[in-house]
């Protein structure tokens, strides 16, 4: 049953498996058995690494959680400045903008009213991002205290989030572009 796939472990490939899931139909689109399938894996090679569906959840939304955080990595060769600048573009890329994307990120929201856990893992994964943010933030703008750069990665968090949901319905460059120069504003801001 197993595939191989050059270059990705088999618990790399559940993971997207659940993922992939997850995208298009669902958190009732996410069995171990669907995801066995998916992943072309053994049924017993899932159940050997997740005990249940909600850990098999729970590990795609924290994969994803590294994704987000990766986004407001700081790129060591940038001034503070140009790092915050990058971050806030990153969210605009092209991967990001895709309708699989999008309906990952919807589905991955609305599993916060699914379940405990993943409300945990969610509001933790956001906590980090922002956390992440406001020290781009704080960075480009030492003069800010560290709560107003707190206040600013909020906002950000907020229209970047409105950003993907109405990227979902329907694609506008043009407001995706004054989006992420809302996002600058709101960071760079002198008051």
């Amino acid at each position: 049953m197993e595939t191989s796939a050059p270059g990705k472990d088999r618990q790399e490939r559940i993971l997207d498996a659940v993922v992939e899931l997850l995208s298009h139909g669902g958190i009732s689109s996410v069995s171990m058995r669907a995801v066995a399938r998916e992943a072309g894996v053994s049924l017993g090679l899932v159940n050997y690494h997740y005990a249940d569906k909600a850990s098999l959840i729970a590990a795609a939304l924290r994969r994803v959680e590294e994704q987000d955080l990766a986004i407001v990595a700081p790129d060591p060769d940038l001034s503070p400045e140009e790092r915050l600048r990058a971050a806030l573009a990153r969210v605009a890329a092209p991967e990001y903008l895709t309708t699989e994307y999008l309906s990952l990120r919807l589905q991955l929201w609305s599993l916060a009213q699914a379940h405990e856990d993943f409300e945990q893992i969610n509001t933790e994964a956001q906590k980090r991002y922002r956390a992440g943010l406001a020290a781009l933030i704080r960075a480009a703008r030492p003069e800010l205290s560290r709560g107003e750069c707190a206040r600013r990665a909020a906002d950000i968090d907020v229209v970047q989030n409105g950003l993907w949901l109405t990227a979902l319905l329907g694609l506008d460059r043009a407001s995706v572009k004054r989006s992420v120069v809302r996002c600058e504003e709101i960071a760079l801001r002198d008051d």
